[in-house]
Order: C-alpha cells, then sequence, then structure tokens
C-alpha cells in the first residue's frame, strides 16, 4: 500500500542535517558514518537524501509496522544510489493519530 497524501509528506531537515548525516551526533553519527562510507553522502548532501525520500513515499509500497499512542508507524525500504553506488535505505513514517499524511520517523542504510 502507498502512504496516503505523499505531496504533504513532511521531513524535518533537522532530522537529516542534526542527526542522520550528523558525524558528530552522539547518538546518529553511527548512521552518519554509515551513509557515507556505503553511499559517500555526507551533510552537504541532504537534499539529495531528502527528495530520495519523498520520492520513495509516492514510489514505493509501504509495510504497516508498529502502533503507538501517537499514531501508526509504516515502513519503507527502497533502493538509493549516489555517485554509482547503490544501497537499500530503511525509512520509518508515522501517520500521527490526528494526520493523515506521514512524517519521517528516521532512516538509515540496511
Amino acid at each position: 500500500m502507498k502512504l496516503p497524501n505523499p505531496k504533504n509528506t513532511i521531513i524535518d531537515d533537522n532530522k537529516l542535517t542534526g542527526y542522520t548525516l550528523n558525524l558528530n551526533h552522539s547518538d546518529g553519527q553511527h548512521k552518519a558514518r554509515v551513509f557515507k562510507s556505503v553511499l559517500n553522502l555526507d551533510i552537504n548532501n541532504v537534499q539529495f537524501l531528502k527528495n530520495a525520500l519523498l520520492e520513495a513515499v509516492k514510489t514505493y509500497d509501504a509495510i504497516p509496522d508498529k502502533i503507538n499512542q501517537y499514531g501508526q508507524k509504516y515502513v519503507i525500504d527502497f533502493p538509493l544510489t549516489h555517485q554509482n553506488k547503490t544501497a537499500i535505505i530503511h525509512s520509518v513514517w508515522i501517520i500521527r493519530n490526528d494526520e493523515n499524511f506521514p512524517r519521517l520517523v528516521t532512516c538509515y542504510v540496511l
């Protein structure tokens, strides 16, 4: 199933720049190192990653995951190619109880 209202998808830039691709973040640095080593993606490529995530929401099927007090989570795994390197990106999304569009929770290289 595709996530509803992909045109309204929210990806907090700070989630990508401050965490996922940030080599200096105490928790996110591990994800950032893998993005760098596997795909040569770093904080300078945040718009590339964001665009890929937005396209994935439109293109790939989402698998329902956990439900918590905030809403329903979904998983989209998709291939991403950058500089002739390809990896599978695991992305987690939530549709909050009072909303009808996806928000990025996290993403990382599988």
